[in-house]
């Protein structure tokens, strides 16, 4: 019986290796095609142009995370656990509340951000009010685009869920700007930068919605829509809080240089960790489908099986992790050379962005494994306070050293946020973070095992009592 149970595990382990890898494949897919996009906006609009559409961008989804309030990661959840329970009402009513309350959000946000850029009284240039009102369009396609994403992912389908938002929006950016910049010889400015971003997005969304409508089975399309808002509410708060705190702490950099008026830095800044993001990219694909087999391995209390998940992911993460940040690492002045002359100047910056991603890596998918073992509000408070150190050392480390120390203080935020997890992880679940699972067999060897109460199965995806046949 205990060879079988370890070769079920065996098996979980590697369907997630052999997934990810498949999924890393389409990251990687993606990110030739954001770095086409960005590689042709930088050398064609030059630093400033350049700074004030990633300023702009970089408020734009900030906004569109809220507005999407947490459903774009609670549907993963929710419409997995009622097509297994066999409640295809419920399934289908939160896929409809959580299109339709995001939707709504984001109009309001969107109508309220276009009302405060007209009477604000700072003075804006009217290439930055421009891309402000062109971007607030952006807010509920890219809400939207999101929360349908997670729903074809919920149906089973990871690549159709990864293709419009990762390679369709930027994929038709990229087309956009080399029409306009050199088949057309036209300069594009940041607000039409931001409209081809609106038609990337529309695009994508399209493409979402054919995926939602082609993957739906039968029973969710024809059953009668169920509601139980107050359950589906209490569980997308934290996610919501998660995603748009995550949101605030990659892009504080980028919004408190662009709010101080140095829309060149925040462009250099915006390029550079993108470019150092590249090496999170073997932690989200492994991620892509790791959140189901962790729940499960939780529900079933199978923690042999989960810790050495959990190290395995980390180790495979960290080793590709190291051997892309050390590439672009060297390569950093003849690389962002290319951009424009402008950009060499955050060599330095993305040298400690790379430290700071790499040292995440060690870690493992903390986040993703607090969420997905009922501890997402534990989750939201870490990030929150990760997100608001990160803001107020910016504000510090850029007075002083401008776009090298917003580096540094994304970096130390960073850090300290994974070793917080770390902990929280090591005291509430028991399990050893990253690489140090290493050591978990010798800990086993060492000390003799002790009976655990089995884990509450996840309570929260059931329906309340009082389920509505309407809103």
């Amino acid at each position: 019986m205990e060879m079988h149970d370890r070769s079920a595990g065996h098996a979980r382990i590697r369907r997630v290796v052999i997934g990810g890898a498949a999924a890393f494949s389409v990251y990687v897919a993606s990110a030739g095609v954001t770095a086409s996009a960005q590689l042709l906006i930088a050398r064609i609009v030059g630093a400033h142009t350049y700074g004030v559409y990633a300023y702009v961008i970089a408020w734009i989804t900030i906004l569109a995370y809220f507005c999407a309030l947490g459903f774009d990661i609670a549907l993963l959840r929710f419409v997995s656990a009622y097509q297994t329970m066999g409640a295809s009402g419920l399934a289908r009513g939160v896929i409809q509340y959580a299109e339709r309350r995001s939707l709504g959000i984001s109009l309001l946000v969107a109508l309220i951000g276009a009302c405060i850029i007209e009477i604000w009284p700072r003075p804006f240039s009217t290439e930055l009010t421009n891309t402000f009102l062109v971007g607030f369009v952006l807010i509920p396609l890219l809400a939207l685009l999101w929360i349908r994403c997670s729903i074809v992912r919920a149906f089973g389908g990871v690549v159709p869920a990864l293709i419009p938002d990762r390679v369709m929006r930027d994929g038709l950016l990229v087309i956009i700007v080399v029409v306009a910049g050199l088949f057309l010889g036209s300069r594009i400015q940041a607000p039409g930068i931001m409209m081809a971003s609106v038609a990337g997005a529309v695009v994508g969304l399209v493409l979402a919605s054919q995926a939602v409508r082609r993957l739906c089975p039968d029973a969710i399309r024809a059953a009668e829509p169920q509601y139980a808002p107050a359950t589906w509410r209490q569980t997308a708060i934290p996610f919501m809080i998660i995603a748009g705190a995550e949101a605030l702490l990659n892009r504080a950099g980028v919004v408190l240089l662009g709010w101080f008026g140095e829309t060149r830095e925040a462009g250099i800044y915006s390029l550079v960790f993108n470019i150092a993001f590249l090496v999170a990219l073997p932690r989200t694909a492994i991620n892509t489908l790791f959140a189901p087999t962790i729940s499960s391995l939780f529900t079933k209390n199978d923690r042999a099986t989960l810790q050495a998940l959990v190290t395995k992911a980390a180790l495979w993460t960290l080793c590709t992790s190291v051997a892309i940040a050390l590439g672009l690492a060297i390569v950093a002045e003849p690389l962002l050379a290319w951009f424009g002359r402008d950009f060499v100047a955050g060599a330095s910056a993305l040298r400690i962005l790379l430290l700071g991603q790499v040292v995440a890596a060690a870690f493992g998918s903390l986040l993703l494994l607090m969420t997905m073992t009922e501890h997402e509000w534990g989750a939201a408070v870490l990030l929150t306070l990760s997100a608001a150190f990160n803001i107020l050392a910016s504000i510090a480390f850029i007075y002083w050293l401008g776009l090298t120390g917003a580096a540094i203080a994304s970096s130390a935020a960073l850090i300290i946020w994974h070793i917080a997890m770390a902990f929280f992880t090591f005291r509430h679940l028991r399990l050893l973070p990253g690489f140090l699972g290493l050591f978990a067999s010798n800990r086993k060897e060492e000390a003799p095992a002790k009976e655990e109460a089995p884990a509450r199965p996840d309570v929260r995806v059931k329906p309340d009592v009082r389920v509505k046949a309407s809103v």
